[in-house]
């Protein structure tokens, strides 16, 4: 009996320890853009088709188009590729933000241009970040030398920084103003 009771009171424990925050794994399930979500549908034919628009710092950023070749539908991101290598591995890191982010990711280079960059940083440690539906980042941070602008591809892997430069953003800015154009 004994046995049985601590056995049953250890599973009860090991099963309360490992299982998931149901919170969490919606959480997890909703952070993936409208494109994904529409190049992910099931019973579809879907086309994926990625244009070059220019690199910053070794990451690729595409015009992704996605086209449901049965019901005619077209939905259109730009798409972040970064190659991540290490002495081990090597892994190819991936973002998309949706057509209706790109305007708030413009402005927010903008104003981190105009009126973070400017300011001269306190002894704090600062952040100043966009984040996009899907988990993608872009932003800066204090660093001893002063503001350090980044993207990061994917929300939980720390091998998905793209540390840039300052002037970095301008190219950064006059790429997602081409992809702008061409949606």
């Amino acid at each position: 009996m004994t046995k049985s009771f601590c056995t049953l009171l250890f599973l009860s424990f090991w099963t309360i320890s490992t299982a998931q925050d149901p919170a969490k794994v919606a959480e997890k399930s909703k952070e993936i853009s409208n494109a994904e979500k529409f190049s992910e549908r099931s019973g579809t034919l879907i086309q994926k088709e990625f244009a070059d628009i220019g690199s910053i710092k070794k990451c690729k950023v595409q015009l992704a188009t996605f086209t449901d070749l049965i019901g005619g539908q077209i939905t259109k991101a730009v798409r972040f590729e970064y190659e991540y290598k290490s002495t081990y591995s090597s892994d190819t890191k991936l973002a998309l933000l949706d057509s209706d982010e790109i305007e708030g990711m413009i402005k927010s280079i903008k104003i981190i241009q105009d009126r973070v960059f400017p300011t001269s940083t306190t002894g704090n440690y600062t952040e100043v970040t966009f984040k996009s539906r899907s988990g993608f980042e872009s932003g800066c941070f204090t660093s001893k030398t002063g503001w350090l602008p980044y993207l990061k591809l994917e929300k939980y892997d720390g091998n998905s920084y793209v540390f840039l430069d300052k002037d970095d953003l301008s190219t950064l800015l006059g790429i997602l103003e081409q992809a702008k154009a061409k949606l």
